[in-house]
């Protein structure tokens, strides 16, 4: 394929060697002269083990050439990758300034163009760059996206000092495109990576890199101080995280990861202030560890304002123990917003089969009495009675009788879920997720 990359910084110029090693034209352009001379010496810009021995290769065997010359790199290619800056403004939030006059020129040149020209932004952007830069192209070339041209949202996931080997062996590539032909194109492109392909809306695409390092930076932070707390106590850190990191069952593993409502039970929050009481007694400080109940108690509020926002004052429960499978009330998040509902003078409702037979069985009766004797009075046998009353329903944990009753559910009720029943619906109409 015949391939521009725009941008020969840290991103831009791994690529350039990558492609042109994989046979591909490539054509580097960038504003600086100095970059552009330097891969066309066959030297790098960047310093990067493996990479200018490969520029050197690539340059000698005619797949590599750099150029300030945007117009003459867009007609001679089908492919245009956007690998520009995006630094931070004073304010936190990022710069697009350079994607944006990217996306000006190539939509200058195709509006000559004859054949399909595929936009790829590669680049670290925030949600709905990807959409402002395929009406920017429309607006000045007169072209139509999916049509003469198609825009794609590629993140990168390169790691400093190992980045030649990163993009040959991703964890996974991403293409975020509405475009049919684009989407063969990339598909084409990265056939040779052995790597699955996940082909999502351009909104997740570009929302997928923050999500990552993100992660990866609470990781870190995670990790110094658990540290911190193990080396006042006189205990290695490693070996407690290395520990930690063998539990591929649920520590490093998609099992906690799903978002939705607000943890409980009788472990998470216990646990959680018990060890931040540990580093407060060692007059150490753990903000992340200290936020992890700020932001739980966050959901919980969120969860309300969800129903607030109804408007109505007929609200159902369908479920409200912890977790599904369980009758496990301490500290339930939802017992909370049933609470606060009731003294908002709501018109309430509650369904939980698993509560209610632990109740009449007497195992979760003595807590029923002493801490929620109130929300027993709400409790219902019958979940249909809980439906006919009901204006909205809040489905609370994720047992299996909810997914069944879900698609019999009137379409005059609102539905509310905190945890995602049914895995294929979206907000819409009658239905709110509340993180989907």
């Amino acid at each position: 394929m015949n391939i521009s990359i725009f941008g020969l910084g840290y991103v831009g110029v791994v690529c350039c060697a990558c492609f042109s090693r994989d046979g591909h034209q490539v054509i580097g352009v960038d504003v600086e002269s100095t970059k552009v001379d330097l891969v066309n010496n066959g030297k790098s810009t960047i310093i990067e083990k493996s990479l200018e021995e490969q520029i050197s290769i690539s340059v000698k065997n005619n797949l590599l050439k750099a150029t300030q010359d945007y117009r003459m790199a867009i007609n001679h290619t089908d492919i245009s990758f956007i690998c520009v800056g995006t630094p931070s403004l004073s304010n936190g939030s990022i710069n697009l300034a350079y994607i944006y006059e990217v996306a000006k020129q190539i939509a200058e040149v195709i509006k000559d163009k004859e054949s399909f020209h595929t936009v790829v932004i590669r680049s670290t952007v925030k949600v709905g760059t990807l959409k402002a830069c395929q009406e920017i192209i429309e607006d000045i070339s007169g072209k139509v996206h999916g049509k003469d041209f198609g825009v794609v949202s590629n993140p990168e996931f390169l790691r400093e000092g190992t980045a030649m080997h990163d993009f040959v062996n991703p964890p996974y590539t991403i293409v975020g495109t509405n475009s049919e032909t684009s989407k063969s194109v990339l598909t084409s492109l990265y056939a040779s990576l052995d790597a699955p392909i996940y082909y999502l809306k351009p909104e997740e695409a570009e929302m997928i890199k923050y999500a990552n390092n993100n992660f990866h930076a609470m990781k870190i932070t995670f990790a110094n101080e658990i540290g911190n707390i193990c080396k006042e106590n006189g205990v290695d850190g490693h070996v407690v995280m290395d520990i930690v990191a063998k539990d591929t069952k649920l520590n490093l593993s998609p099992y906690y990861l799903k978002p939705g409502f607000a943890f409980g039970g009788s472990c998470l929050p216990k646990d959680v202030r018990g060890l931040i009481q540990t580093a407060k007694n060692l007059d150490l400080k753990t903000p992340l560890l200290s936020s992890l109940l700020k932001s739980n108690f966050y959901q919980i509020d969120r969860g309300l304002d969800l129903i607030y926002s109804t408007g109505s004052k007929k609200i159902g429960f369908l479920g409200f123990a912890f977790k599904s499978g369980t009758d496990d009330l301490r500290e339930s998040p939802i017992v909370g917003v049933i609470e606060t509902l009731i003294g908002k003078g709501y018109d309430l409702n509650v369904y939980d089969s698993n509560v209610h037979l632990s109740s009449l069985l007497g195992k979760n009766k003595e807590y029923v009495n002493s801490h929620i004797p109130h929300i027993y009075k709400l409790l219902k046998e019958d979940v249909n009675e809980v439906i006919e009353h009901s204006e909205v329903l809040v489905i609370g944990n994720n047992a299996k009788e909810f997914s069944e009753i879900l698609p019999t559910i009137p379409s005059n009720k609102i539905i509310i879920d905190f945890v995602r029943v049914d895995k294929e619906k979206t907000s819409k109409d009658n239905y709110i997720g509340i993180c989907w």
